[in-house]
């Protein structure tokens, strides 16, 4: 499993303390996300990111460093060699649970009922199951059974 590379301690986190104020911090903005959705769906090049969402130029350019600076996109040239693509990392990758999580929780409470969207299959054109927290017993998790314990 890779590890972003954040450095010495942020001054700017939002709570220092918690893993999900620290992630929000570095993608919990609505473009990276979606950044992060595109490239996991096979966009490469500025263009492609550009084209798929919609951004705007300055904040495409700003959320594609801000990623790559925190070691969830690398650069590399392209097959053709003419120009530089991003690609995402094992980091970036491992928000694919995220990602999935997010898109199955709006297709529950983002339309309403028989509207459409798109959807999500497995190689073999299956959509993917919901996914379902359980804990090591097997037991399902939810807000109710489930508390956050701090450190010191």
């Amino acid at each position: 499993m890779s590890r972003i590379t954040v450095g010495a301690p942020n001054p700017d986190w939002t709570d220092p303390g918690c893993p999900v104020a620290r992630t929000l911090d570095l993608v919990g903005d609505r473009w990276s996300l979606l950044v992060i959705r595109d490239a996991m769906d096979g966009a490469r090049s500025f263009t492609e990111f550009q084209r798929r969402t919609g951004i705007a130029r300055n904040i495409l350019t700003d959320r594609l460093r801000k990623l790559t600076a925190h070691g969830l996109l690398a650069q590399r040239t392209a097959p053709s060699g003419r120009r530089q693509e991003y690609v995402l990392t094992g980091a970036g990758r491992a928000l694919f649970p995220v990602i999935l999580t997010l898109r199955q929780w709006g297709e529950r409470h983002a339309f309403a009922p028989g509207e459409t969207h798109s959807t999500l299959v497995d190689q073999h054109g299956t959509p993917v199951p919901e996914i379902v927290p359980a804990g090591a017993d097997g037991t399902l998790l939810d807000a109710d059974t489930t508390h956050v314990q701090k450190t010191r």
